[in-house]
């Protein structure tokens, strides 16, 4: 059956941070707990988003790591609770936002973070106790601003997703200006992982045509924009095409992603310091060449359709197209160069087959699949 589901309310244009004061007193938050980095702190980004709150109470978590841990959300659940907050605000990339949304269960659901975790069949467990999130991303990447999904590092060192329709934030900021200082390689891997989501999510075989339109729409501008963005981060319509992209890969995807984010979740878990988007922008071509055969997508003419949404004169085209472009933004040109090492591979396979994404892809992958996938992307 398919499910269809859009939520959230987006404030989308440039100075749209100025509208924060107005969308909290909308959601009736009082006194956030604003969840952030030192990153976003340092480079101004967060003193934009205090002075819009317009004298609003507040209190500030800035210790997000990179990858988002269940003991970061305990730390921020202790400043929740020992400022009486009611709500939250991420400001920053995803790992702000899902971090966020750890503390949204945390802070009012019992028990160690895994229970909530889908793998784990803990999704029906989180309830609307979970406290309300407004959602100012900083970065053109996870589209985690409008999506019911969050990806943690829990306590015994797997990286779960929690998903939940109480986890959608209940406003969205997306502010393309808060994204002008992205350095050139952070706007080149968040670029990329906009552009997997959308191509992932167009390739799964869930029916969900407006997820399908979305994501065509999305990978058109983002493919068009990316190189652009990550060459001049002023340039004001590349990163506002950029925020779109990375906002409409997210709205797509509740239709379910695959194996380039079961192995890149995996592989994140097997070592944190590997970045997100970077280890998709790996993955993609051989997850591409890896569906290519199954009856659905060759039937919907589904690469045939990226292809043209990448301005490509083929479907064959696409796998090179992405190689190239990796080169062209200064991106890794395989796992190999990012120090993966092979003996990692059985614990990344263990993971992948685990993932929450693994069931969704167009084609159910094997063990022995992963292990080629991942040969192939080395």
């Amino acid at each position: 059956m398919a499910f269809i589901n859009y939520v959230t309310q987006i404030q989308l244009d440039f100075g749209a941070i100025q509208l924060l004061k107005g969308e909290c007193d909308r959601v009736g938050i009082t006194k956030p707990l604003i969840v952030t980095d030192a990153g976003v702190r340092a480079a101004g980004v967060l003193a934009r988003a205090e002075a819009a709150l317009g004298g609003l109470p507040y209190a500030v978590f800035d210790q997000t790591p990179s990858n988002p841990t269940e003991a970061a959300v305990r730390a921020a659940v202790d400043v929740f609770k020992a400022n009486a907050c009611d709500g939250l605000i991420a400001v920053g990339g995803g790992s702000s936002i899902d971090c966020a949304k750890g503390v949204a269960i945390a802070a009012r659901h019992e028990g160690p973070l895994k229970t909530y975790a889908t793998i784990e069949g803990g999704s029906p467990k989180i309830t609307d106790r979970a406290v309300p999130l407004i959602a100012v991303p900083t970065t053109a990447g996870t589209g985690s601003e409008v999506a019911r999904g969050s990806i943690i590092i829990v306590d015994d060192g797997r990286k779960l997703g929690f998903h939940s329709m109480h986890l959608i934030p209940k406003a969205a900021i997306c502010d393309p200006e808060l994204t002008f200082g992205l350095p050139p390689m952070l706007t080149a891997a968040t670029g990329m992982d906009a552009i997997a989501h959308c191509m992932e999510t167009f390739m799964s075989a869930a029916f969900n045509p407006p997820a399908d339109g979305i994501a065509l729409d999305g990978l058109v501008r983002g493919w068009a924009h990316i190189e652009r963005a990550t060459k001049d981060g002023q340039d004001r319509e590349a990163r506002l095409m950029m925020m779109s992209a990375s906002m409409q890969g997210a709205m797509a995807f509740q239709k379910g992603l695959g194996c380039v984010h079961s192995l890149s979740h995996s592989l994140g878990g097997v070592n944190p310091k590997l970045h997100h988007g970077t280890l998709n922008a790996m993955f993609l071509p051989a997850v591409v060449a890896f569906n290519s055969s199954v009856e659905s997508v060759q039937k919907e003419k589904r690469l045939e359709r990226m292809a043209q949404a990448m301005n490509l004169s083929s479907a064959n085209d696409i796998g090179a197209a992405i190689r190239d472009i990796n080169a062209k933004l200064g991106l890794p040109n395989g796992l190999a160069s990012m120090k993966v090492e092979r003996e990692w591979f059985t614990k990344v396979i263990d993971g992948a087959l685990a993932d929450h994404c693994h069931k969704t892809n167009p084609r159910i992958a094997s063990a022995a699949d992963y292990r080629e996938l991942l040969e192939a992307s080395m």
